[in-house]
């Protein structure tokens, strides 16, 4: 049977009824959570010890009168078909089988999916629902209420990797509710919010406003990489969408406070702008990996265009 790895992360004593668990995908670090979190609840349930061994044909039944029975974390594919584990049934002990994803194992992961004693437990990245349903379970547990900003904030730029998720929410748990606001989420919080996305949204502000902020932002090459593809980000949308309530519904959510300055950007775009956007970002593109020891011209001479184009 196969199950949403969300479903553990939420509701993990629902799981530990299957006497196989074949944990795939391509996200170690979620991968690695389930693992535990299967083990930590059959531990808390029965007195089990935990063996690893490469391939199931390493398995030997060590379960006597006087043992406790074991959890066995196999790391190997070797051996795995229906006859083997019909095989291991009759065990008291458990299953836990690793893999990381290739057309190798498509076929064994058939298997786990139609037996009836086992999991298929896939891990990815997370995407936007499974955030949002892993923030709300978090708030629930731990009985917090955040602000609107912070709540998309955390949603849009957090990693997707499970484990630098996590260890973010797990930092606000370390403020004082009074202090969880936005300002002070993005100081605490490892995320990419060093001011350059802040830049775009000046960009209708006279000349020497931008210069300024620029100046105060942009320092060096990786700086201007990070303001290009911050910036890029917003154009792109421009470019992309082909109504105005399209354009809406794609812009991030924790930038509410933006939304109505973005939107009016977008209003001043027709499709001759467009284009003209979209040949500036492929030439901007190419000339900073031609000449990076201008980068810092280059990257104020692609904010200045951009305006030009908006304003024109």
């Amino acid at each position: 049977m196969k199950i949403n790895s969300l479903n553990i992360l939420i509701n993990q004593a629902s799981v530990l009824n299957k006497k196989f668990y074949f944990i795939s995908g391509n996200e170690k670090t979620l991968m690695e959570k389930i693992k535990t979190i299967i083990i930590e609840g059959f531990k808390d349930k029965q007195n089990v010890q935990i063996k690893s061994i490469e391939t199931i044909i390493d398995f030997v039944d060590e379960v006597g009168l006087f043992e406790n029975k074991s959890i066995y974390i196999v790391n190997g594919n070797k051996g795995i078909d229906i006859e083997a584990l019909d095989n291991l049934r009759s065990s008291e002990s458990h299953f836990i089988f690793l893999q990381e994803n290739s057309q190798k194992i498509k076929k064994i992961k058939n298997l786990f999916i139609t037996d009836k004693d086992s999991y298929l437990i896939d891990c990815y990245e997370l995407d936007k629902d499974s955030k949002i349903k892993i923030l709300n379970e978090f708030l629930r547990v731990n009985k917090l209420e955040i602000l609107q900003d912070v709540y998309w904030f955390l949603i849009d730029k957090l990693d997707s990797k499970y484990i630098f998720f996590e260890k973010n929410l797990n930092k606000v748990l370390e403020l004082d509710k009074q202090d969880i606001t936005l300002d002070r989420i993005k100081k605490i919080l490892t995320v990419d919010e060093s001011g350059k996305e802040r830049i775009f949204f000046n960009l209708l502000k006279k000349n020497k406003e931008i210069l300024g902020l620029y100046r105060d932002k942009i320092i060096n090459n990786s700086d201007v990489n990070e303001l290009y593809y911050n910036s890029k980000f917003f154009c792109q949308l421009i470019i992309d969408c082909n109504s105005e309530d399209e354009y809406k519904k794609k812009i991030p959510m924790y930038l509410f406070k933006e939304k109505n300055y973005l939107i009016d950007i977008y209003r001043k775009y027709n499709s001759k702008k467009k284009k003209m956007l979209l040949k500036l970002l492929s030439s901007t593109e190419s000339i900073l990996r031609k000449q990076s020891s201008l980068s810092l011209v280059i990257g104020l001479r692609f904010l200045l265009n951009i305006k030009k184009i908006t304003i024109s």
